[in-house]
């Protein structure tokens, strides 16, 4: 059974994706300035991962974190892709996983626990912040699993047990992983990746069981479903994860958007605050690339929603009653 002691973990956090120039690249002032945002609207969770900008996230969000006091924030990273350099380096970029950064370095699957290990020293020493408190394996799924489940997740409990990190949970957007991760393994938090969002909720299935009975917290993040529901007014043309939008997804977004209306209520503020309603969801983690994007999802954080709105969402069949 999981502690729900050894991390406390803040209810809005700030996920590092966009300083690693996921989408568009920013300058390092650009991206400081972004941090410096998530701070000062009174963010005390950051999450990063290596995967992210194949190292440049980690980078600029340790600088940034730096100079502040160590206690006064919790920090999580990623294990599973370690960074070797790119032998076909020709002066690339790797937008081919949508990172404006140049692609002289590879992503290398590594769940075995000397993986592992490696892993967290190399991101200790790329955020030049030694406390860890918080490490997930990154997207196991997508490589291998079962030795995930054998190596990594063990080698995950030994380095809590030593002392190394304080807590310890998989990543993913794949709610069977999810599953998996929880009942075999003694995790603290797992981080689920657009399945338990305002418009779609496949790990209420399986997923949030697993982690009530395990006593397991979740942090909830892409809740705004690639950009669907970061509007008042949904477009039909929307990016939806690597495809179009599904006609049944689309017809319940509208629904949905038009209860949120009737209520007054933002349909990205639903969105940020729909996870926290879930017993076992501790936090919600969320990106940006602008300052003011992170001052609005603050905003919407805090907003006063009525307890109507949920009840009137579940009687329609739109959430989870």
């Amino acid at each position: 059974m999981s502690s729900p002691d050894r991390l406390a973990v803040p209810a809005l956090g700030y996920g590092a994706a966009n300083v690693g120039n996921l989408f568009r690249a920013l300058s390092d002032d650009e991206a400081w300035a972004v941090l410096d945002a998530a701070w000062e609207t009174g963010i005390r969770y950051y999450d990063t991962a290596p995967h992210y900008g194949l190292g440049l996230s980690e980078r600029r969000l340790g600088a940034f974190l730096q100079t502040k006091p160590r206690d006064e924030y919790v920090l999580s990273t990623k294990a599973g892709r370690l960074l070797r350099p790119n032998p076909a380096f020709a002066g690339g970029l790797d937008t081919a996983n949508a990172f404006h950064v140049p692609d002289d370095l590879q992503r290398v699957w590594d769940f075995s626990a000397e993986g592992t290990r490696a892993s967290l020293d190399e991101s200790r020493e790329r955020l030049g912040i030694e406390r860890i408190d918080l490490l997930y394996l990154h997207d196991p799924e997508r490589h291998d699993l079962d030795l995930a489940l054998a190596e990594g997740f063990p080698a995950l409990e030994q380095l809590r047990a030593d002392g190394e990190v304080t807590a310890i949970g998989i990543g993913s957007m794949v709610s069977d992983a999810l599953a998996a991760a929880v009942r075999s393994a003694d995790l603290d938090l797992i981080m689920v990746a657009g399945r338990y969002t305002l418009l779609e909720q496949p790990a209420a299935v399986d997923v949030l069981p697993a982690c009530v009975e395990t006593g397991t917290g979740i942090v909830a993040a892409s809740v705004f479903n690639s950009g669907l529901l970061a509007t008042n007014e949904p477009r039909r043309d929307g990016r939806y994860e690597y495809g179009e939008l599904p006609d049944e997804l689309w017809e319940k977004l509208v629904r949905i958007a038009a209860i949120c209306a009737d209520h007054g209520v933002p349909l990205p503020a639903a969105a940020v605050q729909f996870p926290l309603q879930a017993s076992g969801v501790r936090s919600v983690v969320v990106g940006g690339s602008r300052p003011e994007q992170l001052r609005q999802n603050a905003e919407y954080a805090a907003l006063p929603i009525p307890e109507e709105l949920w009840e009137n969402l579940a009687a329609d069949g739109l959430i989870p009653a």
